[in-house]
């Protein structure tokens, strides 16, 4: 038999975020390699007989370094199995898809990619907070917190992240401090609405809104835990309003999709 592997999105927190595509392909694996930030019960949609293997990563402690993630996946998938890269969010946004598809391509190894529903999206919006706003915010940046320097993130500039109309901003939490006080000294408004939503689209999302001067502080007094997503811009705002999410009400129960 043929290995293929599957690198599969499994959206943010909630289970039943993750795609139709996705769960089918999860129901008929051989393996699963998953993330720290999954939800725990998408697991319990694979075969009884499928091997799960965790390589979860967090700051300082990581269950597999990235080449043996690859190095794994490429063994498995060698050896005939169908195995799926289980990833929270989209698998395209800052999740190392493409060192992991470009190892298989090499290794002539067939392979499929699931897009997720991003995180930089979902967790927003179970926030209350669309990314754009008629009339006010027609354009948003996506950057990871994790690559902040004093230059900008990723080598974007600070005045062009400033200027973006919303500005979202994953892995947010360890540098908080300094991309609002960068993002101000770039120019940006001190007044600028702000929202810092963490473990967004789960049973334990919560949300600490404030401006872009006062965030900071804010959340040093609630100490809102990992992982978090920060939002800067004038919808933001609108997390007030359209606050629709209850986390009380969050369902930890069986997938619904039998049918599938």
């Amino acid at each position: 038999m043929t290995g293929k592997a599957y690198l599969v999105g499994a959206g943010p927190g909630r289970a039943d975020l993750i795609t139709v595509r996705g769960l089918s392909v999860l129901r008929q694996a051989d393996a699963v390699l998953y993330d720290r930030l999954i939800a725990a019960s998408l697991l319990d949609e694979a075969p009884p007989h499928a091997e799960r293997i965790f390589v979860g990563k967090r700051p300082g402690c990581h269950a597999f370094r990235q080449d043996g993630i690859t190095e794994t996946l490429v063994r498995l998938v060698r050896s005939g199995l169908q195995v799926v890269r289980l990833k929270g969010g989209d698998p395209g946004v800052f999740a190392h898809l493409a060192e992991e598809a470009a190892a298989l391509a090499a290794a002539g190894l067939p392979f499929e990619i699931v897009p997720g529903v991003s995180s930089a999206l979902a967790v927003p919006l179970h926030a209350g907070i669309p990314l754009t706003w008629r009339g006010v915010a027609s354009a948003f940046t996506v950057v990871s917190g994790h690559e902040v320097t004093p230059h900008g993130c990723s080598g974007i500039s600070w005045a062009l992240l400033a200027a973006s109309p919303t500005l979202v901003v994953l892995m947010a939490l360890e540098r908080l401090a300094q991309v609002c006080n960068y993002l101000i000294a770039a120019g940006r408004n001190p007044e600028t609405p702000a929202a810092l939503i963490s473990r967004g689209a789960s049973a334990d999302q919560r949300v600490l809104r404030a401006t872009l001067a006062t965030l900071p502080a804010r959340q040093q007094a609630a100490q809102l835990p990992p992982p978090a997503v920060l939002v800067v811009g004038e919808v933001a705002a609108l997390a007030d309003r359209l606050a629709w999410y209850d986390p009380a009400q969050f369902s930890t129960g069986p997938m619904l999709w039998d049918e599938l």
